[in-house]
């Protein structure tokens, strides 16, 4: 059973998440944090040490949203193409998926926290290439069972596919149009179909 600690340390981190994902971990106001929790600054502060670890535990809860939807995705389906397949998918309402979360953690957070919040920095890096390993292993997987070329090379296609979908959420968000995400998941489900299916 959670302590009353737990239960207050885990509101603030749920309520402040989409606030610093919106306005950055500069942009965000002890007034924003205060307001929207309802709690006093020593009821938030007598929960975590300042607003740097704040903003971090705010980081890991939109990503293990993020990422618990996608496991979800992928663990639906059996082959290494259908998985990719699925990744791909969920990033093609991906800004609707993130919405409630103030769009989306790594690009939001990735930033706005560099050159300002090393630390920050750092958890979103880890998260990018948590990601790009997980592309990685679907396509050696892929390989090994027969369904993807032998000559394809799993880290390189990683990084593309991985680049090209944060890339098309970037110019999604900024230019408010979805058709640069629907047209790079379509341009990278042709890529998977002509490039690494066999």
């Amino acid at each position: 059973m959670a302590s009353k600690s737990e239960i207050t340390a885990k509101y603030i981190v749920k309520t402040v998440a989409p606030i610093f994902n919106k306005k950055g971990y500069v942009g965000t106001s002890l007034s924003d944090l205060t307001e929207a929790t309802g709690l006093t600054k020593g009821a938030i502060y007598g929960n975590f040490k300042n607003k740097e670890e704040l903003s971090l535990e705010a980081f890991n809860y939109s990503m293990r949203f993020v990422l618990g939807l996608i496991r979800e995705r992928i663990e639906a389906k059996s082959s290494s193409i259908d998985k990719l397949k699925a990744l791909i998918s969920f990033y093609r309402d991906y800004t609707k998926e993130t919405i409630h979360l103030g769009g989306c953690p790594i690009l939001n957070v990735g930033i706005d926290s560099n050159h300002l919040n090393p630390e920050l920095l750092k958890r979103v890096d880890y998260i990018i290439q948590k990601l790009e390993d997980s592309i990685e292993k679907m396509i050696i997987e892929g390989i090994k069972c027969g369904e993807i070329k032998q000559d394809v090379n799993p880290q390189k296609y990683a990084r593309l596919i991985f680049s090209k979908l944060e890339g098309a959420t970037f110019m999604s968000v900024i230019r408010k149009d979805e058709q640069y995400l629907k047209e790079m998941t379509d341009h990278i489900d042709y890529t998977i179909d002509t490039e690494l299916k066999i």
